[in-house]
């Protein structure tokens, strides 16, 4: 369960970073939300000690949560700043 709530956690904030940046193109908002999805995963398995058997504790959910913000907003910045030297 606590897997199933990461990762519907990782798309939502994908694919409301992709509302807030305006990005129209759909291979870029698919990129969004599987970066999001990857990234509450990775992070909120990490913060749960390695096990995504068991409940999902509230301190793994805030850090799945605030670094699926930071990767993404990482990732505008990246894309952005290739779009400007191009």
């Amino acid at each position: 369960m606590a897997l199933l709530v990461l990762i519907v956690l990782g798309a939502t904030l994908g694919w409301l970073a992709s509302i807030l940046a305006r990005t129209e193109a759909p291979g870029s908002i698919l990129r969004q939300v599987m970066l999001g999805m990857i990234v509450s995963v990775v992070a909120g398995e990490i913060a749960n000690d390695g096990t995504m058997i068991g409940s999902l504790s509230f301190l793994s959910l805030g850090v799945a949560l605030a670094a699926c913000a930071a990767a993404l907003v990482l990732y505008h910045a990246i894309v952005s700043r290739k779009r400007v030297k191009v």
